[in-house]
């Protein structure tokens, strides 16, 4: 009994030396705090927006309404890249110029339009004359001109035209679209701005802004987006038919929310709609000018609160009464379709040489 005890002791005293010389259990390290990182956006990725939607591809879908406007899928401005880039400054006055294109450039833009009138959400929403991927497909024929234009020539007749550079006078309509003459040169007059050419710095600035949109994209390869927005070679209205009156009334009841009354547009936000007639518009040498272009626009990216809801034959009536209305003449009108066949819709160049001529017009 004794040797068992003193068995039971030693085991007990070795067991307590065992345990005080062996190291503490290691305690769990506490876990690491996850810091959540801001995420920059990478080029072509849809960062904030005001509403949650899918793209369709790049581009903004056609169906959101005016809460979209805002929204830009490719943002030079809050796209970290550009700072390394040499280009990037370049880039991202081009877009500036894209957005406020009157401010911007004063001396080649007399008008009140401004790039993303037309090319909504600056060039990226769908059916609206989006310009991503576009770049690439330049040097491209221009049926107009009758020859090969690089992307700088498309922005310059841009300039020539939608922004009314070449200070044409208000035509007083279709009836008077060969009153305007051509404009005294700089040179001359003090007073009047040089015309834009491929080397103007804002030309330049421009094509950069358009080249970011289209990187990453096949040189040579057409968007399947591009050239969309028109209205179907069978649903198209005999010229005859058109009817400015009825065009009227759905303007009144859609479009002067955004428009007003006078065409000249409604201040909405920091946004408003560019003139759609008289001497601050387009001039009658702008594709707008043309009734089934300019009805393509309507039909899939107009009224801009409820896009799309227009038909076929209604987008062309609206389109035949902002046409009637008033607004510059391109005084080099002489000088297109050369070559290449004229588009029948072009009424405005169906006026004879004199300008006293009055053109086949749609009537109420």
């Amino acid at each position: 009994m004794l040797t068992l005890a003193r068995l039971a002791l030693t085991a007990a005293v070795m067991l307590l030396i065992t345990t005080a010389c062996s190291p503490p259990p290691e305690e769990a390290a506490p876990p690491t705090a996850v810091v959540e990182l801001p995420r920059i956006p990478q080029p072509g990725e849809f960062g904030p927006a005001s509403h949650t939607y899918e793209l369709t591809g790049p581009l903004v879908p056609f169906t959101t309404t005016m809460v979209s406007a805002w929204d830009l899928p490719q943002d030079p401005i809050t796209d970290p890249t550009l700072d390394a880039r040499d280009d990037g400054e370049l880039i991202r006055r081009g877009f500036r110029l894209f957005r406020d294109t009157p401010s911007e450039t004063p001396r080649f833009t007399p008008s009140g339009m401004t790039c993303a009138n037309c090319h909504l959400n600056s060039g990226q929403r769908e059916l609206a004359l989006p310009l991503v991927g576009s770049a690439g497909m330049f040097p491209e024929r221009n049926g107009r001109a009758g020859r090969m234009f690089s992307l700088e020539d498309r922005i310059v007749g841009c300039f020539y035209r939608s922004e009314n550079a070449v200070h044409g006078p208000d035509n007083g309509g279709l009836a008077a679209a060969r009153a305007g003459v051509a404009p005294v040169p700089a040179a001359d007059a003090i007073s009047e701005p040089m015309l834009p050419d491929v080397d103007s710095e804002e030309i330049v600035a421009l094509a950069a802004y358009l080249r970011y949109l289209s990187e990453g994209y096949t040189p040579g390869e057409d968007p399947s987006w591009r050239k969309k927005n028109r209205i179907p070679q069978d649903s198209l209205v005999p010229l005859d038919a058109l009817n400015p009156a009825r065009g009227e009334e759905i303007y009144t009841e859609l479009c002067v929310n955004c428009h007003g009354p006078d065409g000249q547009g409604v201040q909405v936000g920091d946004k408003k709609p560019g003139p759609l007639w008289g001497p601050l518009s387009w001039n009658d040498g702008a594709g707008l000018a043309r009734f089934y272009t300019m009805a393509g626009f309507v039909r899939y990216a107009m009224p801009y609160l409820d896009p799309g809801i227009l038909s076929d034959e209604d987008a062309q009536h609206v389109s035949a009464f902002i046409i009637s209305k008033p607004r510059p003449a391109y005084p080099y009108k002489h000088e297109d379709w050369q070559t290449d066949p004229m588009p029948i819709d072009a009424a405005f160049y169906r006026l004879g040489n004199d300008s006293a001529a009055t053109p086949s017009t749609p009537q109420p």
